[in-house]
């Protein structure tokens, strides 16, 4: 499964879609602007929640929280000792660890469970610099799920960058 994922540069919240490798918009990332905490909703195209993502208040390290239906999913934290590459941890609800590596800032990482890779989040086989593409390989892996992980790392990254 490949899916498109549009950059909003400027404007007040971060709302874009991300549509499939046909051009039809799946997701919608609903950021919500003027909150106290950096709040995002992941929306099927008919407007409806599939996942909260938002940002966890009293934390050592940024972290970033992802729940569907008001239930914990995963906990996004960078991993402390990464100096060549950036990583980040998920940890989800069940127990289960995955993790993220790779250039995070220039949106090209992956996702993996157990060193078996989950998604590729690339701009290398796309035109536009504004665009990046999340390829999903395993059939079995819930697209919600990645998509959510890659938006917070995202935005983890790119907050850290603006702290520096």
């Amino acid at each position: 499964m490949r899916f498109l994922v549009r950059d909003r540069l400027l404007g007040i919240g971060d709302d874009y879609w991300i549509e499939d490798q046909h051009g039809n918009k799946v997701f919608l990332v609903d950021g919500k602007a003027l909150r106290l905490r950096d709040t995002f909703e992941l929306k099927d195209p008919q407007g409806r929640v599939l996942i909260d993502i938002h940002q966890k208040m009293f934390a050592l390290r940024d972290t970033m929280v992802i729940e569907r239906d008001g239930e914990p999913l995963a906990r996004i934290r960078r991993k402390r000792l990464s100096l060549l590459r950036n990583h980040y941890r998920v940890s989800l609800a069940d127990g289960t660890e995955l993790d993220v590596s790779g250039k995070i800032l220039d949106r090209e990482f992956a996702i993996e469970y157990e060193e078996e890779l989950l998604a590729q989040i690339s701009r290398r086989w796309l035109t536009l610099r504004e665009t990046y593409g999340v390829d999903i390989v395993r059939e079995d892996a819930d697209p919600a799920l990645l998509i959510a992980v890659a938006v917070c790392v995202i935005h983890l990254a790119d907050k850290e960058r603006e702290e520096d």
